[in-house]
Formats: C-alpha cells, sequence, structure tokens
C-alpha cells in the first residue's frame, strides 16, 4: 500500500481510537491501557497505524466469546544484537513497542506458525475473510517494524508490534550501563521450553560471570536440582511450560531450598501475566524478548534483594 509516512506519537493515537475501541469490543470484555512515560516517536502512517491497533483489538475481542480483558501497552524498548540473530525481520537499535494481550481461549503451535498468511483463518465460514493479521503483518512490514506473536491454548495471546524509534530520546539507554555493575558469580538454573530462548540466556548469564544449568522443562529442572543438591540461587523459569508450569515448579524447589529466588518470564507482559491466574501481583517477573542488559539487570536485582520469607513450605 502507499503510505503517508509523519512523525506521530503512538500514545496520542491509542487516545484518539479510545472511545471506538470501547465500542467495539463490547460491554462483556474490559478494556485497559497502559501507556509509558516519555514515549519515543515513530515514523509511520496515522491511519495504517490505527488500521494495526483496530485489527488487533478484533482479534482479541473475537478471541473471548465470553467475554475477558484487552490490555494494550506502549513502551520504549531497545532490541539487541542478540534478540536480533535470532529474529533477522529485527534490526537492533530502540523501538517503540506496542502490545495487544487477550485473556482469550490462545493459539495452538500449529496455528500461531499460519496467523498472519492472507485468508487462513480459525473462524468459521462468513465470520472472517482471514485478512486481518496478514494486513496487520504488512502494514507493520511496510512501515519497519517487525511482530512477535505469544500465545498459549487457554491462555490468551499476546501481540507485540515493534516499529523503530526516531527523533525521540529514550531515557539513559541501559545498553551503554557499566556492564560490571550487573555482573555475578551465583548459580542460575534456566528453565525454559523454547531452545533458541534457553540457549540465549545462557550465553548471556555465562558471559557476566555467573554459572548457568539448563532444562528444557520441569522434570528436568527438578532432576538437575537432586543431582547438585539444589545448590542454586536464582531459578530463572518460564511461566507456561507443559505438564507443570513455573509456579508450580518453583514451588517445589522452594521447599528443597527455602532461599532460593525466583524470577519468572514470559511473553505475556507483567500488566496482563496477573489476569490470567497464574502469578500473583508483585512477583518478580520478566517479559519476553527480553536484551542482554535487561536479563542481568533484572537477575542482579532479584540476587541483591532480601531474602524471601516462606511459611508452610
Amino acid at each position: 500500500q502507499v503510505l503517508e509516512p509523519k512523525i506521530i506519537d503512538l500514545n496520542a493515537i491509542l487516545d484518539s481510537l479510545n472511545p471506538m475501541l470501547r465500542r467495539l469490543i463490547g460491554e462483556d470484555i474490559e478494556l485497559q491501557t497502559v501507556k509509558a512515560q516519555g514515549l519515543g516517536f515513530v515514523r509511520a502512517d496515522p491511519a495504517q497505524l490505527e488500521q494495526v491497533v483496530l485489527n488487533l483489538i478484533v482479534n482479541a475481542r473475537d478471541a473471548m466469546p465470553r467475554g475477558g480483558r484487552v490490555t494494550i501497552e506502549t513502551a520504549n524498548v531497545t532490541l539487541g544484537e542478540d534478540y536480533a540473530s535470532i529474529h533477522p525481520e529485527t534490526a537492533p537499535g530502540p523501538h517503540v513497542m506496542l502490545a495487544v494481550s487477550d485473556t482469550g481461549v490462545g493459539m495452538t503451535p500449529e496455528v500461531r506458525e499460519k496467523i498472519f498468511e492472507p485468508f487462513f483463518t480459525t473462524k468459521e465460514v462468513g465470520q472472517g475473510s482471514g485478512l486481518g493479521l496478514a494486513t496487520v503483518y504488512g502494514i507493520v512490514k511496510q512501515t519497519g517494524g517487525s511482530i512477535w506473536v505469544y500465545s498459549e491454548p487457554g491462555l490468551g495471546t499476546t501481540f507485540k508490534v515493534y516499529l523503530p524509534q526516531i527523533l525521540g530520546e529514550v531515557a539513559a539507554s541501559e545498553e551503554t550501563l557499566p556492564s560490571r555493575k550487573i555482573r555475578g558469580t551465583e548459580t542460575i538454573l534456566v528453565v525454559e521450553d523454547e531452545a533458541e530462548v534457553r540457549e540465549l540466556a545462557r550465553r548471556i548469564l555465562e558471559s557476566a560471570g555467573y554459572r548457568v544449568t539448563v532444562a528444557a522443562n520441569a522434570g528436568e529442572a527438578l532432576a538437575e536440582a537432586e543431582r547438585i543438591g539444589a545448590s542454586f540461587q536464582l531459578l530463572l523459569t518460564d511461566v507456561v511450560m507443559p505438564k507443570m508450569n513455573g509456579k508450580e515448579l518453583s514451588e517445589r524447589l522452594c521447599r528443597l531450598c527455602p532461599s532460593l529466588k525466583v524470577l519468572f518470564t514470559s511473553g505475556y507482559p507483567d500488566n496482563a501475566i496477573a489476569h490470567h491466574g497464574v502469578l500473583e501481583p508483585g512477583t518478580e517477573y520478566l517479559a519476553k524478548p527480553f536484551g542482554p542488559q535487561d536479563l542481568l539487570r533484572r537477575v542482579r536485582e532479584v540476587l541483591d534483594s532480601p531474602a524471601p520469607k516462606r511459611t508452610g513450605l
């Protein structure tokens, strides 16, 4: 499509769309908007960007036939070289993120792989063209951005759109922080069922001096804990995993090691994850995808926090 790009504030776009979005989703769906302060600017066609938001909201609404919650979130993010290396369509550097999350039916991996294909739809005949998300993908790519989807059956879906940031200043770029301040020597157990993410986390943590043990699921993690005597200082675990989720795993490991500290990760934004009923509000949490400095900073913060007070374990 022919675009007419302008320098725009994504938060302003959301403000102008808010009345329409509330009418669009209906009374049985709650709409929550979490806008970052000092959000950077992007170069995009305002009408096309509005279409991206509307299509993502319609997709979220249709995934919640019995009602639920839609969360729209904006943020300044810096995508690192490591993230770009496993997502070739993404350029490293400062971006503005738009995330749309729902508490709907979610998607299987098979559906997720086809979600941006033109005319692909899971709706009944006559209820959808299968072009909504394909249109979103096309607009985002034409604008020079990228889109990432995270979904689990029964636990809803998050779409994250990354648009290159221009002219806006990102406060104190995390990539310039001295790495010596966020290094460590503690032992960390990383539990992640996605092999690329697991390897990325291991590489980042080991490069900062940590001793790292990795596991692809809760069963492997428990076996490693028994093998080395649960001598971990930190558990870094994905929230949603097959058979046993991250919260259940953390409870099992904390019985073996009451002083263990826990940092959860997930593709859902932290403003949406609590609404899935998996984690309690206030739980230490890092949203995926994360850059090296994001991971190292959060790991150091959790390790340096006061010892957890646990009872009844």
